[in-house]
């Protein structure tokens, strides 16, 4: 019975230091989370560019990267055809498919 009483003080004690500790932190973490942090040199307001929107000398480029026109099925069709056509292979052997 003596036992049985003391493991139930020793877990409680562990249980009040585990929920101060818990209280503790997460009073630590508010104050962290509202502290304020000294500005960095460059801007936070304005994110960095992409990489690939830059020059070799790190300057943002400022024209356009690709443009695309619209084109129809058949036109689509005919270049691809072309391309094939010029490929090493393409209209000079007989095709065995029939």
């Amino acid at each position: 019975m003596i036992l049985h009483l003391l493991y139930i003080l020793a877990f409680t004690a562990l249980a009040f230091l585990a929920v101060g500790n818990l209280i503790r932190n997460l009073m630590a973490l508010g104050i962290e989370s509202q502290r304020q942090y000294p500005q960095m040199a460059r801007s936070q307001n304005r994110p960095a560019p992409h990489p690939e929107l830059l020059d070799e000398n790190g300057r943002v480029i400022n024209e356009p990267l690709l443009v695309m026109r619209s084109m129809s099925v058949e036109d689509a069709r005919e270049q691809l055809d072309a391309i094939y056509k010029s490929s090493p292979g393409g209209e000079s052997t007989p095709s065995n498919d029939d």
